[in-house]
């Protein structure tokens, strides 16, 4: 099976790439939402049993106390997580911008109304009025 899988994804997860992954998609349930809101993982370094790894966190400037004070309880977490002493130490990296979450997934009227025009155009009427379902689901759901 290992042959079938691509080179690079091979060394991704030799590497810890797979735990890395859930660490970033469980990010503000591990560590909760304060935390969350002022760093996030930058990368993860581990040995090739994969335990004992030390993980780079991107801190907003001004929070690091806030972090630093954490540090423990972060490790504890993400090690009950995995069930193994995944995490031995925390390293803090500054960043200058403050960390906001992303509003460039919404469509703007302008983008709304090139998708409104290029609908009118398919003939099929049941896959028009599906996809304007998905289309007033979707701003809805991110406005």
């Amino acid at each position: 099976m290992s042959k079938s899988l691509p080179s690079g994804l091979k060394t991704i997860l030799k590497k810890g790439g797979h735990n890395y992954s859930s660490i970033i998609n469980n990010w503000s349930s591990l560590v909760g939402k304060k935390i969350a809101g002022v760093c996030y993982p930058k990368s993860i370094k581990t040995g090739k049993e994969l335990k004992d790894g030390m993980l780079f966190l991107n801190v907003a400037h001004g929070n690091q106390l806030l972090v630093e004070y954490s540090k423990r309880d972060i490790i504890d977490k993400i090690n009950v997580f995995f069930g193994y002493q995944f995490i031995k130490e925390i390293r803090i990296v500054l960043i200058r911008e403050k960390i906001e979450a992303k509003k460039s997934h919404l469509l703007n009227k302008e983008k709304g109304s090139k998708y409104h025009k290029k609908l009118e155009t398919i003939k099929d009427s049941e896959l028009k009025k599906k996809l304007k379902g998905l289309i007033s689901a979707y701003d809805k759901k991110n406005n």
